[in-house]
Parts: structure tokens; sequence; C-alpha cells
């Protein structure tokens, strides 16, 4: 249950409140999309290295002093966020946080989970992780979206930009609260299973760093979660798209973000359920295949503005797949034979390519959406996801056939 809060309220202030109200925010912030996309590319930036150095600590500490002391910073940042800060403090803020919710968190927070998963449950401990941290995103969705449309009284189309800017202070200040308190909670609450720090490893971290480079599975699981999470990325556009393309107003839009996380949490849970039946790499070999049946759908330029039952249903399509690789690709760490006494320095080196599109997603989709307005540009965008579901599906069976291949020897 803690790791399941503090997995999904770390990112609350720099990615849920963006997507979910992504309308809104480039509203009151007076930012571009290409704007936002660089804030975004600053804070991956930052977390590049925070992957590569905290990866390691993970393996020298206990995971609940780490958890705590990253949500209680990153909480501090929603205080500056409240003030409607300039651009450039902005990026600076985005900065901040690709520091708090990565070095201190990221590694600690993966290897807690495997060892939660033991041997034979790493699906179901990834899956219900993942699911979990959707089911926790969703509740602050819609408690977000109720506050928000609670204060601004007047109807959203009429309301000022004042208005608006007042009404979501007010989720701002209420996420803060929220990721600080938890922060509190943890440190108290975990301390008591803090059984973590037994496992660690004995190596300098230099010398598992080049153990950890030697592995195949670990170069593939490098591509296979770049390829997933810059499907993860896309999920940003879903409200814009329900905006600009479907004509929703910018609650309705609220609304598509906070649908795409309960979808996350069904999916999350139940391919956590079957890989454990089965097998994790197989099934994040179908949720890319989905993923690229989705993407097809939205580049095809089909799906306007009166074709809502098909809009809902290609969004059921496209995360599922989504949702259903993003579940998995750690779980495959045990199937990989990586060391768990590797955990972290293994996390934090996947991490460092896996999550490039936090540093060029951002701008690539601002950039392609503010230049060709309509629908052009939201099917540029998934065109290139197109892309890089087919090479994350290559990626996955190479990965099945060399774990195969060393479970038969």
């Amino acid at each position: 249950m803690l790791l399941v809060l503090s997995g999904e309220l770390i990112y609350i202030l720099p990615y849920f409140l963006p997507r979910v109200f992504r309308p809104t925010y480039l509203d009151v912030f007076h930012v571009n999309n290409f704007e936002l996309g660089s804030a975004f590319s600053v804070y991956g930036t930052v977390a590049l290295f925070s992957y590569l150095f905290g990866g390691p600590i993970a393996d020298k500490f206990a995971p609940r002093k780490l958890i705590s002391l990253s949500l209680i910073l990153t909480s501090l940042g929603g205080i500056v966020l409240a003030t409607y800060p300039s651009y450039n403090i902005l990026k600076l803020l985005y900065g901040y946080w690709g520091f708090t919710t990565v070095f201190l968190f990221w590694g600690p927070m993966i290897k807690a989970t495997r060892i939660w998963g033991g041997s034979k449950s790493q699906g179901k401990a990834f899956g219900y992780l993942d699911g979990g941290r959707g089911l926790v995103a969703a509740i602050m969705g819609s408690i977000g979206v109720f506050i928000f449309s609670f204060i601004l009284t007047d109807n959203i189309k009429s309301s000022s930009l004042l208005e608006r800017q007042d009404a979501f202070k007010y989720v701002i200040l209420f996420s803060s609260l929220v990721v600080a308190l938890a922060g509190v909670i943890i440190y108290f609450t975990m301390k008591k299973n803090d059984s973590y720090k037994e496992i660690t490893s004995s190596k300098s971290s230099f010398k598992n760093i080049i153990s950890v480079l030697k592995l195949e599975p670990v170069w593939l699981l490098m591509i296979i979660i770049m390829c997933a999470y810059f499907g993860y990325k896309t999920v940003d556009i879903y409200p814009l798209y329900a905006s600009e393309i479907m004509g929703y107003d910018q609650i309705q839009s609220a609304n598509i973000g906070s649908f795409q996380l309960y979808l996350r949490f069904i999916v999350c849970f139940l391919v956590g359920f079957l890989a454990d039946k089965s097998s994790a790499i197989k099934w994040i070999i179908i949720g890319f295949i989905v993923l690229l049946i989705g993407s097809l759908i939205f580049t095809s330029g089909f799906i306007k503005s009166g074709l809502d039952v098909f809009f809902i249903s290609s969004l059921i399509i496209i995360g599922i797949g989504t949702y259903a690789v993003r579940a998995l690709y750690f779980a495959v760490l045990e199937e990989g034979e990586i060391p768990i006494t590797l955990t972290g320095t293994a996390v934090g080196l996947i991490s460092i390519t896996g999550y490039t599109p936090d540093i060029f997603s951002g701008p690539l989709m601002g950039y392609l959406l503010d230049n060709n307005p309509g629908i052009t540009g939201h099917q540029y965008v998934f065109l290139i996801l197109v892309g890089f579901s087919v090479l994350g599906l290559l990626s996955s069976i190479r990965f099945a056939v060399i774990t195969k291949r060393k479970s038969t020897l």
C-alpha cells in the first residue's frame, strides 16, 4: 500500500496535473505545447543523471528514508507552482523535480517492489504496483476535477483567466499537501517493515555498473522501456485531443484524462495476474501489438468530432497496450536473471536510456502540435508512436528468445 501510494503521488505535481488538466495548464501558466514540453525536457535532463547516480544508492540504503525525503522535497515545489511563476522559474522548478522524484526515489521503489514480489510473483508485484498507482492517480484526478469545478462557480467557457487560475491554485495546493502527508506517513509507518537494507551489494558502485552492462537483457530492456515510455508520454495529449479535435470543454477534457487513469488500474491488475500464469515478456509482446493497432487508428485521422464512441473505444485500445507494457517492463528483471543485489544499479542504467522520452518527447510533440494545427499535428505524434511500437515489439521478441534459451540450458 505504501509503495503504491508513494509510487504515484511523487509524480502528481510534475506530470499528473499537466496531463489531466492539459488545456487548463497551458492557459493558466501562459505557455504553449512546445514551452511546456521544454520544461519536461529540463526535468528529463536532470533525471538522466539522477537515474545514473541514484541507482547505486538504492543498493546501499533502505527505501524508507529515501522515499519519505523525496516526497516531502517534491511537495515543497508545489508551493512555488501555486504562485504561477515565470516560464524560466517553471523550467527551474521542473529541474528541481527531476532530482527529487528520481535520485532518492526511483531505484528504491523498484527494488522494494522486486523484493516484495519474490521469485514467483513479479508480474503481480509490478502489475499491482502500477495498477494501484493508476487507481491513486484516478482518485486524485477525480478529486482535482471536483475541486476545480466546485471553486469555479461560473461556466468554464465564460470564466475569466484569473478565475481559472484561482480555482486551479487550490488543486495544486491540495496535491502538495497530500504528497507531503504521504512522506510523513511513510517515514513512520514503513519503519517496522524496513527489511530491505539486508539485501545490498558488497561490490563497489563501479564494479556493479560493469557487471550490469555485460548483460544483454539490460540493453534490450533499455529499448523496450524507451518505446513503452514514449507511448505513455502520448497520454499527455489525450485531453488536448478531446479539446481540440472532439470539441470538449476543459472540464470534459480533464475527465478524459481521469478516465484513462481508471483504465490503467484495471489493465495493470489484470496483466499482472496473467503474467505470473505464463510469462511477463509474452504479455509485453501482446501489449506492443495492441499499442501498434491503437496508434495506427489515431494516425489514420479517422477519429474526429461527432465520433465520440469511436474516440472512447480507440482510447481504450491504445490505453490497454500502453498500460500492459508499462505494468510489466520491470517484472522481467527476474526473467532476465539480473541479480537482485544489483537491482538498483540495473534500474538506474536501464532508466538512463529507457526514460529519455522525458527529454525529447515533450518538445517534439509540442513542436508538431503547435506548428500543425488541428488533427494533422496529432497524426504526426501517433505516427512516431507507430515506429516506437514496432521497435519495442522487435526488442521484446528478442528478449523472449534469449531468456527462453537460457532457461533451456
